[in-house]
């Protein structure tokens, strides 16, 4: 990585996130900087390599097993009188050689391929048996690539079309262990969505659920393998199912990759739990290594990484936010797809945040160093596992191009700068990187002796939100206050007017005493005679 001298910060060129074979694909540090073509090449280069060398070296040490075997049989003829004082050395060199001649047979035998023995009935049976034991990774890993592509009519015996019909005969009545255990919800449901997706497939579907089937079966047999070796695995059936489906499809590489997905998806779904930070490899210790690191740089602020955002806009926090919580919960997820879903999600909010605070369009210069400080700020669990679990497990075609290749690039590159973050890369003196990642003493600290600026923006955000809320909390708490003492004022009021309305009343009831009097009778109650006085009045309408 290269750093401009004229600001502090992170600046990366793009060419170096490239394959540097210069075939224009996005590279990996986890592949010493190539592409996963270029890697699978290499990696494929070397091992042919190491088999050859392996097989130079076979092939001498039978050419010594022959000619010791020849010098003991000559051992009847007299020995020269000169070379009767090394017949002792002459035994122990034989037995040597004994010796190296039963290693020579064990290593031609694991290079031998299975087509070499000649079996009898009996005997050749356990050859086999004997042979197959020994037979290399490699091997194991071409053989049943060919049984899982080659249909049984075009493969090279009658007996080994015999045995493939028995073996599909036997998967589909008897289930696989690891088939027939218990799964989980999402295991369950992701194996539905995939044989739906493939019934739009008719009988490509068919034989797509029949070769995954198979390949999971298999797969249980490889928990011995080492990482790359499974990863390996992985590849080669990813490459073969796409080469098919590319001639079944006639060149439609869109069809293909939404077809590849799904595999991915329930291969990798049902693959999870033996191929994620196997016990094989390191990744765990890395995991804590990396984790313990970034714990140590929590001291680091925005200012020290040059990143350009402004956390005091609601919209930028809230992205903000929604990354962090994107690459924590890049964990959860099981498939290598998903995983750089949820990379590519943070990446995207960090360059909202970006463009929100500039007021313009984001570059890639100020992508990084935001994507440093997000992973700081985040501290996501198991960040070496997922990087290498996407590595090694992911659609090779996602990794090498596309969006989601060259956010994946970014966050390879935000760790190893991580890893190697020293006093130079913040600008800072040894001496007070020491006292920082120590604890002695914080940037917070040193702004009192005018080394820093005054600005409460170099203190965690965290922080100063905190404090911000203790304000509100403390005010709001003498405003409490206030209302209950109000409170208590009008209820001693209240009493106080209730009392001194009861007493007016008892005073007024003293000096005014109530006086009941009989009910009043009517006016003409008295008066015998109504009966005869005249009929009232009542209104007459004339015509006219």
């Amino acid at each position: 990585m290269s750093q401009r001298s004229e600001r502090r910060g992170i600046h990366v060129d793009q060419s170096e996130l490239l394959c540097k074979k210069g075939c224009g694909y996005y590279g990996n540090a986890a592949w010493q900087g190539l592409c996963s073509k270029c890697w699978r090449e290499e990696y494929q280069r070397a091992r042919q390599k190491q088999i050859q060398e392996d097989w130079a070296l076979a092939e001498k040490l039978q050419r010594e097993e022959e000619e010791a075997a020849y010098a003991s049989n000559q051992g009847t003829q007299p020995t020269p009188p000169n070379q009767s004082a090394l017949a002792p050395f002459s035994k122990f060199e034989e037995k040597k050689t004994n010796e190296k001649t039963r290693k020579v047979t064990t290593v031609k035998k694991f290079f031998s391929p299975s087509s070499r023995t000649t079996p009898k009935k009996a005997s050749g049976e356990r050859e086999e048996r004997v042979q197959g034991r020994r037979e290399s990774h490699g091997e194991t890993l071409l053989r049943d690539l060919r049984g899982m592509f080659t249909p049984p009519w075009e493969m090279g015996s009658p007996t080994e079309a015999l045995v493939s019909r028995l073996r599909e005969s036997h998967e589909s009545k008897t289930p696989s262990p690891s088939i027939s255990r218990q799964s989980s919800i999402e295991t369950d449901r992701v194996s539905r969505d995939f044989v739906d997706f493939l019934k739009s497939l008719q009988k490509l579907g068919r034989e797509i659920h029949k070769q995954c089937r198979v390949f999971i079966e298999s797969m249980a047999s490889k928990k011995d393998l080492s990482a790359d070796e499974l990863s390996e695995y992985v590849q080669d059936f990813y490459q073969n199912m796409s080469d098919r489906l590319l001639t079944h499809f006639k060149g439609s590489s869109e069809r293909v990759e939404c077809v590849m997905d799904q595999v991915e998806k329930y291969i990798m779904t049902r693959l999870y739990k033996s191929v994620f930070c196997p016990e094989t490899t390191d990744d765990e210790k890395k995991d804590l290594a990396t984790q313990n690191r970034i714990r140590a740089l929590h001291w680091v602020t925005i200012q020290m990484l040059c990143v350009p955002l402004d956390e005091d806009i609601p919209e930028v926090s809230d992205s903000v936010v929604k990354a962090i919580t994107d690459v924590i919960e890049m964990d959860s997820k099981r498939v290598p797809r998903d995983k750089l879903a949820c990379i590519t999600s943070c990446s995207k909010h960090i360059f909202n945040a970006i463009r929100v605070t500039k007021r313009e369009p984001a570059s890639a210069d100020d992508f990084l160093p935001t994507l440093i400080y997000i992973v700081l700020k985040a501290n996501p669990p198991r960040l070496q596992s997922n990087i290498q679990y996407i590595t090694r497990f992911c659609n090779p075609s996602r990794l090498m191009t596309g969006e989601d290749g060259y956010y994946f690039t970014n966050l390879c590159c935000a760790v190893a700068f991580i890893e190697k973050l020293d006093a130079q890369s913040l600008n800072l003196s040894p001496e007070d990187f020491e006292h920082y990642m120590s604890g002695l003493a914080s940037p917070s600290r040193v702004e009192e002796k005018s080394t820093w600026p005054q600005s409460s923006s170099l203190v965690s955000p965290g922080l100063t939100q905190m404090y911000h809320n203790l304000e509100l909390l403390t005010g709001l708490g003498e405003r409490q206050q206030q209302v209950l003492d109000g409170a208590r004022g009008l209820q001693a009021e209240m009493e106080e007017w209730q009392e001194s309305v009861k007493q007016q009343v008892h005073g007024i009831v003293e000096r005014y005493p109530l006086e009941v009097r009989p009910p009043a009778l009517p006016i003409d109650s008295e008066n015998t005679e109504n009966d005869r006085l005249p009929p009232p009045l009542t209104p007459q309408v004339f015509a006219g």
